[in-house]
């Protein structure tokens, strides 16, 4: 095996990005629709679904080498919201849908992915819900985050906001994701993807941590619930960040 020669990513702030589509600029249609209906739409999502987790689950275990840890804690008898931190390219879109599979998630996601040539046009097929830039887009994709979580399905949030490939650290959340299980008054959990040293490969293994669920507090306003859940889970994940012993790629603030 090659000697390991580690790379630097050098950022600014947080919100810096390191991995950009071919059309990283893509808007979403006037048109576009985060809820679908149409029977034979979902007949043709269902079999897509099926595809992308077969290949998910062999890329997972082959190629990342994943590894699961308290996979079973997470269900719930109604719809729910899983956190996560972000990075991996492919693998985060596995990841999850592979913690709750035969179960469909929905993956909060920037409209860059749907700028992913031949892949993008299938995304939203497989739980993908692009931010909207317009305001009232937006509203539009918030009822759509309620309709799945009344149809008792799972929706993903990437707090951190942008993908760091290999990143060790779990960096500040966006505040505003944590008000919608709140607002649906359904239980959270999180992932927590950790990286640890290989004897064989460059690359680290990975080992994904499941931890919850959490709660709403009944004595609490929404507001001070959201900061509470942010907390909690926050403050779980960086409990989780700590299994990791190999930094794959180092991320360094500029002076």
């Amino acid at each position: 095996m090659k000697k390991f020669k580690q790379k630097t990513n050098y950022y600014q702030s947080y919100s810096d990005e390191f991995v950009k589509s071919k059309n990283q600029n893509i808007k979403l249609k006037e048109n576009f629709k985060w809820i679908h209906t149409n029977f034979f739409y979902n007949v043709f999502s269902n079999i897509i679904y099926f595809i992308f987790m077969i290949f998910g689950l062999i890329y997972c275990k082959l190629i990342l080498r994943v590894k699961f840890v308290n996979k079973d804690i997470i269900k719930s008898d109604k719809g729910f919201y899983i956190f996560a931190n972000h990075t991996q390219m492919i693998g985060d879109a596995f990841i999850p849908a592979l913690t709750i599979y035969p179960k469909k998630t929905k993956v909060i996601v920037n409209p860059a992915n749907l700028g992913i040539p031949i892949l993008g046009n299938f995304l939203p097929m497989l739980g993908a819900l692009p931010i909207p830039d317009d305001i009232h887009k937006k509203m539009e994709l918030f009822d759509a985050m309620k309709y799945y979580i009344s149809k008792k399905q799972c929706v993903v949030v990437y707090p951190e906001g942008h993908l760091w490939p290999w990143c060790t650290e779990i960096r500040p959340f966006e505040k505003t994701a944590f008000r919608f299980p709140v607002s649906a008054n359904v239980p959270s959990f999180c992932l927590t993807t950790t990286y640890q040293k290989s004897k064989y490969f460059k690359k680290p293994k990975i080992t994904v941590y499941c931890d919850g669920p959490f709660y709403c507090d009944n004595t609490l306003t929404e507001k001070e619930n959201a900061r509470k859940l942010q907390e909690q889970i926050y403050n779980k994940m960086l409990e989780r960040s700590k299994n990791n012993n190999f930094e794959y790629i180092k991320y360094q603030k500029k002076d």
